[in-house]
């Protein structure tokens, strides 16, 4: 899969509530208003300026907080095509996966991009692409690619078990 967009830039320690508000848990559970307030607490300007495809660029522990699914679900509902980290919390990277949205671990590249630069992700070849140069990450899983190209883990287990 080719994911091809610019970047949003953001630091260490981006935590659940900031990605998608606690205030909103129980009462927002429709994707169009998800993607509305994705970032609302960490960058007032994402939700009316992101693209489809953009990749959010993160430094160490990120979506760090609670286990707030809507944290991951906002962003792939906002456009965004990948997450890419130094490191991820353990829950918010697995909700990634189960929502079909890539969250890749690249420390070099991290430091290497700015917001607003473009990159492009090959996840078959591991690779990220800038002006910079080529970085690699380690790479998916078979199991984990599959996921991320039926859409998710509901999309992928169904298919798994053929009743798409």
């Amino acid at each position: 899969m080719i994911i091809k967009g610019k970047v949003w830039k953001y630091g260490d320690d981006i935590n659940t509530d900031v990605l998608f508000p606690g205030k909103y848990t129980y009462t927002v559970t429709d994707p169009k208003e998800m993607a509305k307030i994705a970032l609302e607490d960490l960058d007032s300007e994402f939700a009316k300026k992101v693209q489809k495809n953009d990749i959010i660029i993160g430094g160490t522990n990120f979506g760090c907080g609670s286990s707030r699914e809507q944290a991951a679900s906002c962003l792939l509902y906002a456009g965004v095509g990948a997450v890419i980290g130094k490191s991820f919390a353990r829950i918010f990277f697995r909700n990634c996966i189960n929502f079909g949205l890539p969250a890749l671990t690249s420390p070099k590249l991290v430091d290497s991009v700015e917001h607003g630069d473009t990159i492009e992700i090959d996840t078959e070849k591991g690779t990220i692409t800038t002006d910079k140069g080529v970085f690699e990450f380690p790479p998916l899983p078979n199991e984990v690619v599959g996921i991320f190209d039926a859409g998710g883990l509901i999309p992928y287990t169904r298919k798994m078990l053929g009743i798409e």
